[in-house]
């Protein structure tokens, strides 16, 4: 099977946050053909290992295989290949395996480990499994959308915020306030605190973003309640403790929860992983660039976790990320699994 096609298989099997049984069967069997040492471990994420397995040095290529819901019609056309997961992220996760199969006859004192992980559009359940359960690699190398030519050093962190707020319900001609109002006031508050704390920032990646995500109000005529999911993406630094009391003292009635957490995670560049993804780069004929990302990924997880160098790379237009119109370009594909089998055979090479 040629490259172009294994990606077209993965994108081929519907794999949304919490249903990877089958891509991963299918991911195990691939790599196993290919010369892996395969597995699914017991997080239901696909593991596959090349390489001496008693080699000092150990590489860890972890990508997702979930992706989020919605059907975008699998098609080759004008030079792109159409599909959901096309860019987040199992193109990326399939330029792993591919360099990976290509680099690793040409590495020596190297395990180069591939990790399809599961639940990463959700709350990271595959990722938070091998941070816990797998010893530190000297690297790690994390499968998102970067640009053929981008090597992403950070993540912003995410709050999720739950709110619910149910009272007896008044005549709409009297004082009684509608649920609904109070929470469309708790947004506002929080907007305005958000726009405040953001004057000095020098960038996006150093503002407090706030997303809504949904809103429901909800009554039987004795009642009336609002519910409303809030998405929180944090800067570098942020105190989520102070921030979680502040929203707190704004609620009234209301009750809150929060369900999800992860903390922004900013990664070195001066190290030998960094300096073999831009010679790598170069050497394909591009002109690298290093950028932060306003999302959250599972560098977020392992990067805290593990200490080691860490870096996110992978072909692909994060822009794209859970569009209708989701896709790759088959050339940023090719070239990016060419720089990551020249990165993977410099790391390797005799020291």
């Amino acid at each position: 099977m040629d490259s172009l096609s294994f990606l077209e298989a993965l994108l081929a099997i519907s794999s949304p946050s919490g249903g990877e049984d089958a891509v991963a069967c299918y991911l195990v069997e691939q790599m196993a053909a290919l010369g892996f040492r395969s597995c699914r471990d017991g997080a239901g994420n696909a593991v596959g290992r090349i390489g001496d397995a008693q080699a000092r040095r150990k590489i860890v290529l972890l990508g997702h295989m979930d992706t989020v819901s919605g059907h975008v019609p699998l098609r080759r056309e004008g030079g792109r290949l159409y599909g959901r997961g096309a860019v987040d992220a199992k193109g990326p996760l399939a330029a792993f395996v591919l360099a990976a199969a290509q680099a690793a006859a040409s590495v020596e004192d190297l395990e180069l480990i591939v990790i399809g992980a599961v639940e990463e559009e959700s709350r990271g359940r595959g990722a938070h499994y091998v941070a816990e359960t797998m010893a530190p690699p000297t690297w790690t190398i994390i499968g998102e959308p970067s640009g053929w030519q981008g090597i992403t050093l950070g993540y912003k962190g995410t709050l999720v915020v739950e709110y619910h707020l149910a009272r007896a319900r008044g005549h709409t001609a009297s004082a009684w306030a509608a649920p609904a109002q109070d929470a469309v006031a708790f947004w506002n508050r929080l907007l305005a605190h958000a726009e405040e704390v953001n004057g000095g920032a020098r960038g996006r990646f150093d503002t407090l973003a706030p997303a809504l995500r949904a809103i429901h109000s909800f009554g039987d005529g004795l009642q009336e309640g609002v519910e409303m999911t809030l998405a929180l993406r944090l800067p570098p630094g942020c105190d989520v403790e102070g921030l979680k009391d502040r929203l707190d003292s704004w609620r009234g009635e209301a009750t809150l929860t929060f369900p999800y957490y992860e903390p922004a995670f900013r990664a070195d560049k001066h190290n030998p992983l960094v300096r073999s993804l831009l010679r790598a780069i170069r050497a394909e004929g591009g002109r690298p660039r290093f950028k932060l990302k306003t999302g959250t990924a599972d560098m977020n997880v392992v990067g805290p976790a593990w200490g080691c160098p860490i870096v996110a790379y992978g072909p692909g237009d994060s822009h794209l990320d859970h569009t209708p119109d989701e896709h790759i370009e088959i050339e940023e594909f090719l070239r990016g699994v060419g720089v990551l089998s020249r990165a993977l055979q410099i790391l390797g090479s005799r020291k």
